[in-house]
């Protein structure tokens, strides 16, 4: 409701009144981070490069005759360096992501979002897109001039140029990526003979749109909106974790200055920071690290090389903004390597010594039991009868020659076309089997029994499966 004041004049008894509207939600604004240079900076490109090269050429490389990395779907195996993992080995996964989680909880508690800053696929591909977008377009004043100025000949040539390399690097990556699940070769003679089969096509094209709109477009919007990992980190931080911070206590109050004239700027009650926003312009995500710490900072300590390089300019002291902790920041002492540090590595190294004691204990043969769902059992000349179907697994290199026998009921028949199978190397031989037993046999309703599956010429080979002996009510 309007009200009127005594000074001012009515409003025309016609008019209507005025309404504001505001969106819900705020127009993203195109970030364009400054080129940074320093001791960070080049950390983060050496990551690029070795996590880029390692994904680029890992799918070239063979050992023992096939590719060192094939997630192999078709044949249920998957090849990792000289290890092949089944679907048996479901337990090893479970290992692994434990690994992963407690590999998070340990970088997180120590250092922050090292994760975030250097070895995140989003990171890593956004580097590369922007250093594209700084050779083609110009440092960022060049770019922002670009960008608002009218279509012309040269735009249209530099952003056309831009895109293109966008576009073929988003489908080297989509090609390298599929060929992680079909061999490189074979994918790169399909793709180039036009002979791709509907889903690697949906996957390749899939990839590239995804990798070309995450690097190209959406960029530090993945981080603040789409990645989970932002809104949980708080609950892995406390006041002994290393981050990014400002220091408060020495830059403020801040202002701008010429360091040849304000020499004795401390008598002026300014602080060290000069206010000259270098740290807000090479931000990625275009936060403000002088506001405190915010969960769009992804610690890519871009902010300290550019700092740094001002207070050398300067000739202060550095590390205005710097790797600290909350207590170091308040004034009080700090413990980095505290109880939950040490607590995360024993875990970490426990789950690791489990995955490699598991990995070199793990027989390379395997055995899976499957009842038939057709009928419980069946009376058959007096006995019962249950059906399986044995699933040999020969995870070895060579051909293997398995023998099979059951037992855990007394005067149990084995009836099976041949005990004795050759099953070839890396594959899995279906077996049906009939098991038959006196009723007076078995222990009840459901009796305990042990299929023993061996290696002929190797006695100390062997694996058991305990099954079902199903029968009827007692």
């Amino acid at each position: 409701m309007q009200t009127e004041s005594s000074g001012s004049k009515p409003a025309p008894q016609n008019s209507a009144p005025k309404s504001t509207e505001q969106s819900l939600y705020e127009k993203r604004e195109k970030i364009y981070p400054r080129e940074v240079h320093g001791r960070f900076a080049i950390l983060r490109t050496l990551s690029v490069v070795v996590l880029l090269g390692l994904f680029f050429i890992l799918p070239w490389l063979e050992m023992g005759g096939r590719q060192v990395i094939l997630f192999d779907l078709p044949a249920r195996k998957f090849h990792v360096f000289w290890l092949t993992f089944w679907p048996q080995d479901f337990l090893l996964l479970a290992f692994l992501l434990m690994l992963g989680a407690f590999s998070l909880f340990f970088f997180t508690a120590l250092a922050g979002r090292l994760w975030c800053g250097y070895a995140c696929p989003q990171t890593v591909w956004t580097e590369v897109y922007l250093w594209i977008e700084r050779k083609v377009e110009g440092s960022r004043i060049k770019q922002m001039r670009l960008d608002k100025a009218d279509w012309s000949l040269n735009k249209i040539v530099r952003k056309s140029i831009k895109h293109f390399i966008w576009l073929f690097i988003a489908g080297a990556t989509a090609v390298t990526y599929v060929s992680y699940f079909t061999p490189e070769i074979v994918l790169t003679q399909k793709l180039f003979s036009f002979q791709l089969g509907g889903w690697e096509l949906f996957w390749i094209a899939f990839f590239t749109l995804a990798t070309y709109i995450n690097a190209g477009f959406m960029r530090e919007q993945v981080c603040k909106y789409m990645c989970p990992y932002a809104r949980f980190q708080s609950a892995m931080f406390d006041n002994d974790t290393l981050i990014i911070s400002y220091d408060e206590k020495r830059g403020e109050p801040r202002g701008s200055r010429r360091s040849d004239v304000h020499k004795d700027y401390k008598k002026e009650s300014l602080g060290d920071c000069i206010n000259c926003t270098m740290c807000v312009q090479v931000c990625p995500t275009g936060i403000d690290i002088r506001d405190g710490l915010q969960y769009e900072c992804i610690g890519c300590s871009a902010c300290i090389d550019v700092c740094d390089d001002v207070m050398d300019k300067m000739s202060y002291p550095k590390g205005l903004i710097r790797y600290t902790t909350q207590h170091a920041i308040d004034g009080e002492p700090s413990n980095i390597l505290r109880p939950r540090i040490f607590i995360y590595f024993i875990i970490l190294i426990l789950f690791t010594s489990l995955f490699i004691f598991y990995v070199s204990q793990r027989s390379s043969i395997g055995l899976d039991i499957i009842r038939d769902r057709n009928q419980l059992y069946r009376e058959t000349s007096g006995l019962i009868e249950n059906i399986y179907t044995l699933k040999l697994i020969n995870k070895d290199e060579q051909d293997r020659t398995f023998d099979i026998k059951a037992e855990g009921i007394d005067d149990l028949i084995l009836l099976v076309d041949k005990t004795t199978i050759l099953v070839e190397a890396g594959t899995v031989y279906d077996l049906p089997v009939r098991l038959r037993a006196k009723e007076d046999n078995l222990s009840g309703r459901s009796t305990e029994i042990r299929f023993i599956l061996s290696v002929s010429d190797d006695d100390d080979l062997s694996v058991t499966e305990v099954g079902k002996f199903l029968g009827p009510i007692q």
